[in-house]
């Protein structure tokens, strides 16, 4: 998974973002052809404590509302989901990117070790 956003920031460096604040989020988008919808979600963004997660997620925003419409029956249905979704901030992923970081962590203390 590539992370968004991280300014080459370490593990323990992302543990401290975290806790001041800072979450982890992706957007989902839809593209609808007329009977065929996708729908997709972004790649994993750190959002910071001071960031504002639904402008981030704005060009997905605007993508869903442009090109998501026209699929039948479900384009309409996604679609809403979707921009809703995103004004909200996205999808919080915080806790499972949270649990590979403090993996990788852990493993980088016990290679250090030996």
């Amino acid at each position: 998974m590539k992370i968004k956003n991280i300014d080459g920031l370490s593990a323990q460096e992302l543990q401290v973002a975290v806790t001041h604040g800072a979450r982890f989020v992706h957007y989902p988008f839809i593209l609808s052809l007329i009977i065929v919808t996708f729908k997709r979600t972004s790649g994993v963004y750190l959002v910071r404590e001071n960031e504002n997660a639904a402008i981030k997620g704005f060009p997905f925003t605007l993508l869903s509302a442009l090109f998501g419409w026209w699929g039948i029956p479900f384009g309409p249905k996604h679609t809403f989901e979707s921009i809703r979704t995103n004004l909200r901030g996205g999808k919080d992923v915080t806790e499972e990117v949270m649990s590979v970081v403090a993996g990788y962590v852990q493993f980088e203390e016990t290679k250090k070790r030996k």
